[in-house]
């Protein structure tokens, strides 16, 4: 039952409506069966899985899992976050544009690819006439859609950890930030892992995005009973 959304209920007295998952590019089958698991808030989660590299989707390579996202959340008809590809500035994620020490992973990678690939999936994911879509995506040098498609009210969550790993200028969150017309939450994820910059790059973090909504889309204790550390996330909130 570990994770239980009763479970958590029973244990804090706190009813939580969204509910998260992961899904990875190669199970767009099991997307709408995920979807409805998740009522009634859902919030999808985006990874790789090696896949599809951050360039793919910019050029249209992996536009075969987000056709279907698209029809998932029109036919669920309300509410759903969508947060691709998070922690994008963590070198553990494959879709990260440098690895542990700093090296770059090249052009497929580069943080400019991985801002052009949340575009489209932004856009995708939110839906809209053929002509509105093309002409959007053809500023942003990337190929049409197929065809119409329908409108969702996705919400698209930008998550990257508030400093980088590795935690070097060109790993930051902001660089890889797409644009506020693509993201409707900005978050962050954070641990207890004893680093006092952790707090100080979520405030910066908070502080960058105040004209979007933020959230904490992952926090929590690491090894340790640490009651201060939720204390602080309590008057953080």
């Amino acid at each position: 039952m570990l994770g239980d959304p009763q479970r958590f209920k029973s244990l804090t007295g706190q009813d939580s409506r969204i509910r998260q998952s992961f899904i990875g590019w190669h199970q767009p089958n099991t997307l709408r069966k995920l979807v409805d698991q998740l009522k009634p808030l859902p919030m999808i989660a985006i990874k790789t899985g090696g896949v599809v590299t951050p360039l793919g989707i910019a050029q249209g390579k992996g536009d075969g899992f987000l056709i279907e996202l698209n029809a998932v959340l029109a036919g669920f008809g309300e509410d759903v976050y969508v947060r691709p590809m998070p922690e994008m500035n963590g070198h553990w994620n494959e879709y990260c544009a440098f690895n542990r020490d700093g090296s770059s992973r090249g052009p497929q990678y580069s943080t400019a690819a991985f801002r052009r690939a949340f575009a489209r999936i932004a856009l995708i994911a939110r839906g809209g006439s053929k002509r509105t879509l093309d002409a959007k995506l053809r500023q942003l040098g990337q190929p049409g859609v197929p065809s119409e498609l329908p409108r969702t009210q996705a919400r698209i969550v930008w998550n990257p950890q508030g400093y980088g790993a590795p935690d070097i200028r060109a790993n930051s969150a902001q660089a890889y930030y797409p644009g506020d017309a693509y993201v409707d939450v900005v978050a962050n994820d954070l641990y207890d892992q004893g680093f006092k910059a952790a707090w100080d790059a979520n405030e910066a973090l908070f502080a960058a995005h105040r004209n979007k909504a933020f959230g904490i889309a992952e926090w929590g204790l690491w090894g340790i009973d640490d009651p201060p550390f939720v204390e602080r996330m309590a008057a953080f909130v």
